[in-house]
């Protein structure tokens, strides 16, 4: 409980830096509620425990998880969202930026019926991966660079990058936001669920974003 406290005041402090940069999001996020933008949003933001510690740092190559972490089955339990560089995340607002794009991303990801049940990721020693994304099946093989966090995924008709970065309560495994739209696409095409308008707005909003899935062991 201390910690989060002290990551509370942490984001506290970027929220005087950010909050000038952060109306376009406020405002589309909430409809043009200004009872849940500004301050009155943020707040609630630093209220949540699991937000704060999840946004601290958010930067693809901090908090870098060993190969040896990164094995093992991989459940989701919230949207995960990274940028690629610390500039990156300065130009968009910082943390508390990050925090509003994994809230905007929430409703999404409940509409397409993302659960821990359906949704998870499995890297196994011998290089094969597993996943389920709503239950749809994907095998292959992946190599991973800790050095930079890339995980190169490979199957039989297609290949394609992804990024791990650690949080409070395990990883976030991250995908260019374009490329996890046309899979969520392709999937949403199969279940016939077409809510995906949100990350097609947070990909044209925000330059070198990586949005995918916080998960845990």
């Amino acid at each position: 409980m201390k910690r989060i406290k002290i990551l509370a005041m942490a984001l506290i402090g970027a929220v005087m830096m950010s909050c000038g940069s952060m109306g376009s999001m406020t405002g589309s996020s909430n409809g043009g509620d200004g009872g849940s933008g500004g301050l009155g949003g943020i707040l609630d933001i630093l209220s949540n425990p699991n937000t704060i510690g999840n946004v601290i740092s958010s930067v693809i190559g901090t908090n870098k998880v060993s190969r040896k972490q990164l094995l093992g089955t991989w459940k989701y339990y919230g949207p995960g969202v990274a940028f690629t560089s610390e500039k990156a995340l300065a130009n968009a607002g910082g943390e508390v930026t990050a925090a509003r794009i994994k809230e905007k991303l929430q409703p999404t990801y409940d509409g397409l019926g993302l659960k821990s049940s359906n949704t998870s990721f499995t890297y196994n020693d011998d290089n094969s991966f597993s996943a389920n994304l709503m239950g749809i099946p994907l095998k292959g093989s992946f190599s991973y660079d800790e050095s930079s966090g890339k995980i190169t995924y490979k199957t039989f008709v297609l290949s394609f990058n992804g990024y791990a970065k650690r949080n409070t309560n395990g990883i976030a495994v991250l995908f260019e936001a374009k490329q996890l739209l046309k899979v969520l696409q392709t999937i949403s095409a199969i279940s016939g669920n077409q809510t995906l308008e949100v990350i097609g707005e947070v990909s044209k909003e925000y330059d070198n974003v990586r949005l995918g899935f916080d998960v845990t062991k």
